[in-house]
This record gives structure tokens, sequence and C-alpha cells, in this order.
């Protein structure tokens, strides 16, 4: 069983360590070695520490905790593009989710995302939208058994100079 509460302070070193074994193990095959292998918890967790002290308003970190208190889960939230301008429909982003590597399928990440939904209703926001890796196929299975579609937009980031194509999701709240 996991609860989901505010990120805080004292959860930075735990979320950037799940953070870069997520990475490591999620992006093995896609994201080339040597961008993985650079990644350390000390530098993910010096930016995320600026991050989070100086994090603009909206932004929102979530983190799953187990039975014993340990993060074991992190999501981040926060303003999407303006694409509902003059609609009244507000566009949130889900800018990041990842988990323990050991327990991806456990729950964990099922109890985030819908931590994530039902913080973006309280907002007031009518949809969220998502990247992802497009060859990152377990998480874009995720995604869409929570019920995101991929909508067509395509954008690619560079890793260690390979263009890696990332697929845009949406979900109506």
């Amino acid at each position: 069983m996991v609860a989901v509460r505010a990120m805080t302070g004292a959860d930075i070193e735990a979320v950037s360590a799940i953070r870069v074994t997520g990475w490591r193990t999620a992006y093995a095959g896609i994201v080339p070695r040597t961008w993985l292998e650079r990644m350390t918890v000390e530098e993910d967790a010096r930016e995320r520490r600026r991050r989070f002290a100086s994090a603009p308003g909206g932004v929102y970190d979530l983190v799953a905790v187990d039975a014993r208190g340990a993060v074991v889960g992190w999501a981040c939230l926060g303003p999407g593009p303006d694409e509902g301008a003059g609609t009244g429909t507000r566009t949130g982003e889900l800018y990041a989710l990842y988990v323990l590597p050991a327990l991806v399928g456990s729950g964990v990440g099922r109890a985030l995302i819908e931590a994530v939904h039902a913080r973006a209703r309280e907002l007031g926001l009518g949809r969220l939208l998502l990247w992802v890796l497009q060859d990152n196929a377990r998480a874009r299975r995720f995604y869409e058994r929570a019920g995101y579609a991929a909508d067509g937009a395509v954008q690619a980031d560079e890793y260690d100079g390979v263009s890696l194509p990332e697929v845009r999701y949406r979900l109506a709240l």
C-alpha cells in the first residue's frame, strides 16, 4: 500500500535516486548509454534542490511513499501550453512520473497518476498533456491504460548527438 503526498525538501535525494535509476532502466537501449552513464544522483539532487527552492507557482511535486514512509515514486505537474485560451478550458502538463524500478507494475505508478489527476481537477484543469519517448513502449502502454491518447504531435530532444522523438499524449479530465 502506498500513499501520495506533497514532496518536501527532505525527499529530494530519494526523488533524484528514483529519477536517475528510472532513466537508466526505462531508457536503456533508447537513450545513448554515454548520456545515462553521466547521470548522477548528486548532480540531479543539486538541480532538483535549485528547482524546488525556486519552483514557479503552479508546479506541484508529489511523492509516493510506502508503509515505512520511504519515497518510492515521484510525479511533477504544472501549467501546460495555453491551448484552451478563450474556451475556458485550462491545460496542465505532467512533466514527469517515475517509480523505483523494482516496483514498476506494483501499483505505485497508478497511485501517482490518480493523485496527479485529482490535483489537476482541484486546480480546475480541463486537460493534461505529457510527452513520452516514442520508443518507450512500456510507458506508452501505462499512459494509454490511464486514459491518455497520442494526439499526433511529435517533438525531438537530442541526447549526445542522437535525436529522439517524443510523442505527445492528451487526457480530458
